[in-house]
């Protein structure tokens, strides 16, 4: 490429010009590049691969919104794109402002002197881009949770009514001789084990079978006494997280023994160890966990509220019910912070009740006590 001073060709950001041959289309070409440019710059950030690929799409769907090409973007043309999503589209407040970090580090991208957008765009077009995500019409980050008020976990009642339906489901599909009933044991499978260990949809997904194993100081639960998440969700531009999660309730090691022993064999994959095959593909896809949580969901009319990440929220949940220690349960799930175990606790109203007449009664013991020995049990001061 040749610059304003007749120098030799050179690389802008991975936009490669052979002297003397002109770009045919010189606006999609200019635009193309720089994304692909920008691509190689989150690489060199450890960025993971499918984090770049959905900025690049955020940041592409804006362009065709706004009409224009990133050298003819302004912050207005961003105000309209961002009413859009809040009010035509009712996107939420996180998918938003995960739009926005796209277009500000793309526009910060494109304005670092150190890549020769600007003054490319200026010989080309005779203008530059300029940066559309400012301080004033940026997004703050200013809750800890920003899922909508209607996401919850499942009670226990709806929990125990919705394995209940997956498993009819199953003998209602073989008693008919639909061939689906396989994976709909598969993926009845998937929601309990999702639930017992408190697992993500992609932590489960990428299971496979040799990352079940024996904990030495839990044998009654033989086989299935630890799970080892390899993909846990990854800080940014970090690898996936890995951590084990100890098995916790019976019930679960059957659900798994029956699984691996009867119903995985039915898909014929030896040549794999994943734990979840499909029948078209090594293992199932995202799609396919969201879809049968859903049906089952509204087949059952629970609401939209409830859904695959519901089992998590109802894990943690229910071991602080159920008086385990909160530091272990942090761990179990794999959060870095105590708050954030906090955000996903949806404790019910008769455990807050239950824990209230305790604290009361215990009041109430301590006021009929003595004084003299009240003040040996440190109930006086």
């Amino acid at each position: 490429m040749r610059g304003h001073d007749g120098a030799s060709p050179q690389v802008v950001a991975g936009l490669v010009l052979v002297e003397g041959v002109p770009l045919l289309h010189p606006e999609p070409q200019v635009f193309e590049a720089m994304l692909e440019g920008w691509s190689n710059q989150m690489l060199a950030r450890n960025l993971a691969p499918a984090t770049i690929d959905n900025r690049v799409r955020q940041v592409q769907a804006f362009s065709d919104h706004a009409g224009a090409f990133p050298w003819e973007w302004s912050p207005q043309l961003a105000d309209e794109y961002f009413a859009d999503l809040r009010a035509i589209r009712h996107c939420s407040r996180s998918t938003v402002r995960g739009y926005q970090v796209a277009l500000r580090g793309f526009c910060s991208y494109l304005a670092d002197p150190a890549y020769g957008w600007t003054t490319e765009c200026e010989m080309r077009f005779g203008t530059h881009p300029v940066q559309v995500i400012n301080e004033v019409n940026a997004a703050a980050h200013v809750a800890d949770i920003e899922s909508e008020p209607s996401k919850r976990a499942f009670t226990r009642e709806e929990l125990q009514e919705l394995f209940d339906y997956a498993d009819d489901q199953v003998a209602e599909k073989r008693r008919l001789g639909r061939k689906g009933y396989v994976a709909a044991l598969r993926d009845a499978t998937m929601l309990k084990v999702a639930y017992a260990f408190g697992l993500r949809r992609n932590e489960i997904r990428m299971l496979d079978v040799a990352d079940f194993g024996p904990n030495p100081d839990g044998a009654e639960f033989g086989e299935y006494g630890v799970v080892y998440v390899r993909y846990g969700k990854a800080q940014r531009s970090s690898p996936p997280k890995h951590r084990s999660v100890l098995t916790v309730w019976p019930w679960s090691v059957e659900v798994l023994e029956q699984y691996f022993n009867e119903i995985r064999p039915l898909f014929g994959a030896k040549d794999h160890g994943a734990a979840w095959p499909s029948e078209r593909s090594r293992r199932v896809g995202l799609e396919v966990i969201n879809h049968r949580l859903a049906a089952y969901r509204d087949a059952l009319a629970m609401g939209p509220g409830l859904d695959f990440h519901s089992l998590r929220r109802s894990y943690v949940t229910h071991l602080i019910e159920d008086g385990w220690d909160p530091r272990f349960v942090q761990e179990q799930v794999g959060h870095e912070h105590a708050s954030t175990t906090s955000i996903y606790t949806c404790v019910s109203s008769d455990f807050r009740t239950r824990t209230l007449r305790r604290v009361l009664d215990n009041m109430v013991d301590h006021a009929l006590v003595p004084e003299d020995s009240a003040s040996l049990l440190g109930g006086a001061t």
